[in-house]
């Protein structure tokens, strides 16, 4: 290695010596793989003391911490002034760099609002799934996002707010109403139909009723329901009818959960051995406006505790809104010092709750029953899938005699009459289709409808150039080099099984590839009954005959008609790419503007090509040079014109 490229290799790191620099200062550190994969994130009041806890061989660790110790290879820290900004500071690393030995929040969701730009002289009530810092009115969050359009739906037929993105006043009077107007779910401010003191008493009512007052509406209703019946306006009065049962509706969502008017999360969890659920229900002012779950992975955590701290860290760093109250399931390190931290972001105290009795206890417990019953239909729900994905292959593996099978390809032969002859090669992996690993193969060597000779190309392309990558690989290894993905390339990964789209004829030339390139393969065949349909399997000369409701058959008919599906999409791309092709097309100068001008000119090629040059450059498009580019073209010796013409005569459909 030269001087130079010496330089820019990564020192060594010594864990023994690094430790010993370690400050005794609050701060946060960052676990490094040999990749350079960030691997964890942890906070520590003294970073000296916890860091060094990893590496001490007299310790008790998990199992799980001595895995994630054995893959250490460096490690970095970032001081703070306080435990409380290296809190902040970890919340916000995990959330960036999402390690896989800290205990992660599967989802990532945000929460939508009612949004009522009370910052405009005639505001609008949005969807929104952000809170910002401005002048609007921000309601919610809710769980629902069908649950918060409905409701705006409903504020538009009972106040005619407006939609429209219009700068008002400024725009008064300077286009028509839209379609709203005309079914009566906007007052049209854009036309001056409605005043701006008018129109603003219309949003406060709005604004009541998205706080939860929803008796004024519903009186109000009711008169003008009653007044509309007696007037004998039936039309109108069940139109207000409508009305007031869809009020009453969203009232009824809100469930009392207290009698005082605080804000509060409860959260509780259920876990297995691999995961957990989070169940938080959402209260605001005394109503429980609804719930929402979060799957956690519970792996690297050994208690409940550590799980409900990881979780309520991630959460509320990545929520706008929080409540005065957190109710949990137990008691967790670092409560005060998070509870701390949310108060400086709320501006407001904030307080965790461990309730022991009463109402409080049940709602926790509620939250928990919530949380198991989420985590028994998500392991049903995967057992299910397991079945249909990796079952079915084991299902496979075992009528071959194969055992488990990870891995299978699957080729197929797409053409017509021989004309743009395309090969397809689709991968599964434990039952799902792999599409990155999938790829089309142009025929290049065969003339006509040959599909043996076709699939004899596909496979020694594809082995072959896999074989050289994998001998490509092991002298990269040799030499010190390693790829970030462990694979230097896409075609190194061979599988289990190979699967033809066919049967004995397919197979024996799929063997023969193999036996020529010395590979070890099993190969199978998908053999199709006389209405297409898959039959059975064709495996070491006998046709297996397989159970059509077996979920191993499905997967068979999946990958069959996954494999055609890919060569029919790659056919038909390169058929439509021929059938637009024209001899002009060969001709210096005529790209497409031109050669369409010249089409829509002379009509036909044959006419193009008895043209003089002058008469060309007659056509719109057209110059001097470009004419006498296309004569010339036509006017090559007569073997070479008669070839021209065949090329042209066919194609030329533009």
């Amino acid at each position: 290695m030269t001087e130079k490229e010496n330089s820019y290799e990564r020192p060594t790191f010594n864990i023994e010596e690094e430790l010993k620099k370690l400050p005794a200062s609050p701060g946060v550190y960052l676990m490094h793989d040999k990749h350079d994969e960030i691997i964890y994130v942890g906070k520590a009041i003294s970073l000296k003391n916890r860091v060094r806890q990893y590496f001490q061989s007299s310790r008790n660790k998990t199992a799980k911490i001595e895995k994630m110790v054995s893959r250490i290879a460096r490690f970095e820290y970032i001081i703070t002034d306080s435990e409380l900004e290296a809190l902040v500071l970890e919340c916000n690393l995990i959330k960036e760099h999402r390690p896989r030995y800290n205990t992660m929040l599967k989802d990532d969701k945000t929460y939508p609002y009612i949004k009522v730009t009370t910052d405009e002289p005639f505001p609008r009530v949005l969807f929104s799934r952000t809170m910002k810092k401005d002048k609007c009115r921000y309601f919610g969050p809710y769980t629902s996002a069908g649950a918060v359009k409905d409701t705006i739906d409903l504020i538009h037929k009972l106040w005619k707010i407006r939609t429209c993105s219009r700068n008002l006043p400024k725009d008064i009077g300077k286009d028509r109403p839209c379609l709203n107007y005309h079914i009566k779910q906007c007052s049209a401010p854009c036309q001056g139909y409605i005043s701006e003191a008018e129109y603003k008493k219309s949003v406060s009512e709005v604004i009541e009723f998205l706080d939860g007052k929803y008796t004024p509406v519903l009186t109000m209703l009711e008169e003008k329901m009653m007044a509309a019946s007696d007037a004998m306006e039936y039309e109108q009065a069940i139109e207000y009818r409508e009305l007031l049962n869809s009020v009453k509706q969203v009232a009824q969502k809100q469930k009392i959960t207290s009698q005082s008017m605080e804000d509060r999360d409860v959260i509780a969890m259920a876990r297995d051995e691999a995961d957990a659920v989070v169940q938080v229900f959402f209260v605001r002012d005394g109503k429980m406006i609804g719930r929402e779950h979060f799957r956690v992975s519970a792996s690297t955590a050994d208690n409940n505790y550590q799980i409900i701290g990881s979780f309520v860290k991630q959460f509320y760093a990545g929520t706008p809104f929080i409540p005065r109250e957190i109710w949990v399931q137990e008691n967790f390190p670092e409560m005060d010092l998070i509870a701390e931290w949310l108060t400086k972001r709320r501006g407001q105290a904030v307080k965790f709750l461990v309730p022991k009795k009463g109402q409080k206890e049940r709602l926790v417990e509620l939250a928990e029953k919530n949380a198991k019953l989420v985590l028994d239909q998500d392991k049903d729900k995967i057992k299910r899938e397991e079945l249909r994905t990796i079952g079915a292959m084991n299902q496979v593996g075992e009528w071959l005699g194969l055992g488990k099978v990870r891995r299978m390809e699957a080729y197929d032969i797409s053409n017509i009459s021989g004309f743009e002859s395309v090969g397809s090669m689709v991968v599964f992996e434990d039952g799902r289709p792999k599409r990155n690993d999938y790829r089309k193969f142009k025929i290049r060597t065969v003339q006509g409808p040959n599909d043996y000779a076709s699939m004899e190309e596909v496979l020694t392309r594809r082995f072959t150039h896999g074989m050289e990558e994998l001998e490509e690989e092991r002298k990269n290894r040799e030499d010190g080099e390693e790829a970030p993905d462990g694979r230097f390339g896409s075609f190194t990964r061979f599988p289990d099984l190979i699967l033809m789209d066919g049967g004995r004829g397919q197979v024996n030339i799929a063997l023969k590839v193999l036996d020529e390139l010395r590979l070890n393969i099993p190969v199978c065949g998908m053999v199709k009954d006389d209405n297409h349909r898959t039959r059975g399997l064709y495996y070491n000369n006998v046709e297996i005959p397989i159970d059509r409701h077996s979920e191993g058959f499905k997967l068979v008919t999946r990958i069959q008609d996954e494999a055609h599906r890919f060569a029919i999409e790659y056919h038909r791309s390169l058929r439509g790419k021929a059938q637009v092709r024209s001899v002009l097309d060969d001709i210096e100068g005529i790209g497409p503007t031109r050669r369409k001008a010249l089409m829509r000119h002379f009509k036909d090629i044959d006419t193009i090509r008895s043209a003089t040059a002058e008469e060309l450059e007659q056509v719109p498009q057209m110059n001097r040079k470009a004419a006498e580019s296309v004569y010339h073209f036509f006017h090559k010796p007569e073997k070479i014109q008669e070839d021209n013409a065949q090329a042209g005569a066919g194609n030329e459909n533009t």
